[in-house]
């Protein structure tokens, strides 16, 4: 028995606006986080070589070591400026700067370790606060080369950040530092390399992602009724045609 033109063209309507309910119902509005974040450098560590060891800044987002003499550029600095951001779920995005300067140090008066504890704090909706914890650690060279790139002091970064774990709206997802990326750049560093009396300035990168159910989705139940009505379609359509 063959249906009815109308009602064919009727359910096969249904059928189609199903579907498109199907295809479209998980691309909610993309969903934005706000917020800032902040720094402050920690206690260091001067290392066995470093008999007398001379820093400032501990507590503050700007630190200093080693003892300049009288050669004129000041010490070696590390400085994080922290910044706001607002950005979509599983997008990059800048969450701070770190700029070193490659001042002057005398033998004996560096450190070797320096942790920062970063900051992020996001907005009154979510209101969570995270700390990451960096340690850098920091190597002077004697500055006794001809070659200015052999005199180059150094920062090792390292690029395990690690990350932190968030609820929102009964989901999880997850703050992940992605790594430094030096100016006019596209490529994370693990370590930066500075001439003498010079500086770079490296943005270090973020990405928040939601953390993967392993609960199934259970379509709603219109979508159940549409898929159902799509099947008894495409069955009565096959009869008609074989009729």
């Amino acid at each position: 028995m063959k249906l009815s033109s109308v009602f064919l063209t009727t359910l096969s309507a249904f059928a189609v606006t199903a579907l498109t309910a199907l295809g479209f119902s998980g691309q909610a509005q993309a969903l934005t986080f706000s917020g800032n974040s902040s720094g402050a450098w920690g206690e260091p560590t001067p290392g066995g070589m470093n008999t007398k060891p001379i820093y400032s800044g501990v507590g503050s987002n700007s630190f200093s070591w080693g003892d300049p003499d009288d050669f004129g550029t000041g010490p070696n600095q590390l400085t994080f400026a922290g910044n706001t951001f607002s950005s979509e779920m599983g997008s990059l995005f800048k969450i701070g700067d770190l700029t070193y300067f490659n001042g002057s140090v005398t033998p004996n008066t560096s450190v070797d370790f320096v942790p920062l504890n970063f900051y992020v704090s996001f907005g009154d909706r979510l209101n969570l606060s995270e700390v990451f914890d960096f340690n850098f650690q920091l190597v002077n060279t004697p500055n006794d080369s001809t070659n200015p790139v052999d005199n180059a002091d150094f920062v090792y970064v390292g690029k395990n950040f690690g990350n932190r774990n968030f609820t929102f709206a009964d989901k999880k997802y997850t703050l992940e530092l992605t790594g430094f990326r030096e100016e006019a750049s596209t490529t994370d560093v693990s370590d930066f390399r500075v001439l003498e009396g010079q500086k770079t300035t490296a943005a270090i990168f973020a990405k928040i992602t939601e953390v993967p159910s392993n609960s199934k989705t259970i379509p709603e139940p219109g979508t159940v009724a549409g898929l159902s009505l799509l099947g008894i379609y495409l069955i009565s359509r096959r009869k008609s045609t074989n009729s």
